[in-house]
């Protein structure tokens, strides 16, 4: 199948965003510069469409050099998109990248990751044009509250449908149906340790159980803490759970979550993955200074003193980097509310003083009510 016939079978599964894309079409764009800093997988393709159609000039980059498929950034380009973003990019490429973004004057911001705002930030000569931003990752806002931010930045991650519908379900989902297929081995039995019990946490160890796996959870938060108790895992520190983990999974959104010291406690044959924003949770540079071998695609054997381990998609965003993350249909919710919060962006984004701002609960309530519609509608 080529790009254009998946991106046609793409369009028959949502037909939630195209309807909120219709809304932001005939918003009347012309004149205005829009740079996305986003996972450049096929599923981002229609809302980069929408506002294009609508008259903007969107500049396109990376959030994530993993998770680029090359046949997307060839299309936006066909398109009069600019695009800076290629598979393999290197690092100094990606932070060229941010740079260009911000050096073409864009008005408006969307992102997942808050690459391009942190810059702006630090270097207000940069934030120039941009009137507001929103930001779509929790690592996102962490990464945001401690700036004196020049313009506002709404956040659309802690929507309800989009922290406890995305986060939770679909990553969880999308986590272990990767593993199957990249791994080939099942969860059955298994003790599957969840390194951070936020939503993302939480959908990764409830569908490791449902998959007939043990869940432990390390977190270092006393109410999520609770959370996994009362959700059925067991809850232990790195140090006592690492041992017995026949899988691990960091879902923290930072950095170096897992080290040399952390490595060193692995059992033979452990599966290590990562599930958050962030491709330095595992410190793989750590890791790679031990013999490695690729076994198959996106497995890495690492020969640690007196046992062996593996390391799946060289610690990038596992359901992405190595899979196709969230279903069709299911994520065809999460690109509507997505570009609900662009049009709010678009249309009020100016008003708000600088600073962090929760996206308006509106937003989703009205395209909540679409899908209950559209859902009845298809009974």
């Amino acid at each position: 199948m080529g790009f254009s016939e998946e991106l046609e079978y793409l369009r028959q599964q949502t037909p939630l965003t195209e309807r909120v894309a219709q809304s932001v079409r005939a918003r009347g764009l012309r004149g205005t510069r829009v740079a996305f800093s986003v996972h450049l997988d096929i599923k981002t393709v229609p809302v980069l469409e929408a506002v294009q159609d609508a008259g903007a000039q969107i500049l396109v980059v990376t959030c994530n050099p993993a998770t680029v498929r090359d046949e997307v950034c060839d299309y936006l380009r066909d398109r009069g998109a600019g695009v800076r973003a290629w598979a393999g990019m290197s690092d100094r490429d990606w932070e060229d990248s941010f740079r260009w973004a911000l050096e073409q004057r864009p008005h408006y911001l969307c992102e997942m990751g808050a690459e391009l705002a942190t810059r702006a930030a630090r270097e207000p000569s940069l934030a120039g044009a941009v009137r507001a931003a929103m930001e779509a990752t929790g690592t996102g806002i962490q990464r945001l509250r401690d700036l004196s931010l020049p313009f506002a930045v709404l956040d659309w991650n802690a929507l309800s449908l989009k922290e406890g519908l995305h986060n939770r379900h679909l990553v969880g989902l999308a986590t272990w149906t990767t593993f199957l297929e990249v791994a080939r081995v099942t969860l059955y039995g298994k003790r599957v340790l969840v390194v951070g019990y936020g939503p993302v946490g939480q959908g990764v160890a409830e569908y490791a159980r449902l998959l007939g796996a043990v869940p432990i959870v390390a977190e270092v938060a006393p109410d999520r803490q609770l959370l996994a108790r009362h959700g059925g895992c067991e809850v232990r520190s790195l140090e006592e759970a690492l041992p017995t983990a026949h899988v691990v999974v960091t879902a923290t959104g930072r950095e170096r979550v897992l080290r040399e010291e952390h490595f060193r406690l692995l059992r033979d044959g452990a599966f290590l993955l990562n599930v958050g924003h962030s491709n330095r949770e595992l410190d793989t540079d750590a890791l790679r200074r031990h013999p490695t071998r690729r076994l198959r695609a996106h497995v890495e054997q690492v020969r640690l003193p007196g046992r062996r381990v593996y390391l799946l998609a060289g610690g990038a965003m596992f359901n992405l980097a190595a899979g196709q993350g969230d279903p069709y249909d299911a994520f065809d919710l999460t690109s509507a509310l997505l570009l609900a919060g662009l049009d709010h962006l678009f249309q009020h984004g100016h008003r708000y003083p600088p600073g962090l701002h929760p996206m308006p609960r509106e937003v989703e309530l009205q395209v909540a009510s679409l899908a209950v519609r559209l859902d009845n509608a298809s009974r």
